[in-house]
């Protein structure tokens, strides 16, 4: 479980396939500090596990159900990456309930300043409206953010000058592909209203 306040960006040394899946090399200075081998940190949104650690360096298996429901088959080293290690329940809530794993890939539309705040409007993927609510939680590459905007599939949020110093969103750019999570207590009351309506 994640908040989606991200603790630091990392950069993607490699990615590359192995024998039993790929394997994620992220340089990183914060999160690795007390990390063990089987910890668990979001990579841009996507849970992972630790499977190699080194001085600034951790290394993940990434399998190809997650390549599938994720951007990074297109992560090429030296690409940005938000890191957030697990949530410690001695530490404070600051975003939302993030699980990790991912609902599907959106595409950036638009990525603007407009005042000194920056807009970020993104196409989700189809279907993905049902589940977004002006004013909810989303987490678009791991960042916990509040909708501001939804029209069908598409929705827009605000951002702060320090979320963008403090992610890779200070990278990123029209037609970029995110991965996004959406609120995890709106899909269990989805589930839970379908159910009902059933039986």
């Amino acid at each position: 479980m994640f908040t989606g306040i991200i603790e630091e960006t990392g950069r993607v040394v490699a990615f590359r396939p192995e024998a039993d899946a790929w394997r994620l090399e992220v340089a990183a200075e914060r999160i690795v500090e007390g990390l063990a081998l089987g910890d668990s940190v979001a990579v841009d949104g996507c849970c992972l596990t630790v499977v190699e650690r080194a001085d600034r360096h951790v290394a993940f298996d990434v399998l190809e159900e997650t390549r599938r429901c994720t951007h990074f088959p297109g992560l090429r080293p030296g690409a940005l990456v938000n890191l957030e290690r697990s949530l410690s329940m001695a530490g404070r809530i600051g975003g939302h309930f993030v699980t990790g794993h991912v609902d599907g890939v959106g595409m950036i539309e638009a990525l603007e300043p407009r005042g000194r705040d920056r807009y970020l409007r993104v196409a989700g993927p189809p279907g993905g409206g049902r589940h977004l609510v002006p004013k909810g939680s989303i987490a678009i590459d791991g960042i916990s953010l509040t909708l501001a905007e939804v029209s069908g599939d598409t929705f827009a949020v605000w951002l702060i000058p320090h979320t963008v110093a403090s992610t890779n969103v200070r990278e990123r750019g029209e037609g970029d592909a995110v991965n996004l999570e959406f609120d995890l207590l709106g899909k269990y009351v989805e589930k839970l209203l379908g159910r009902n309506s059933a039986s």
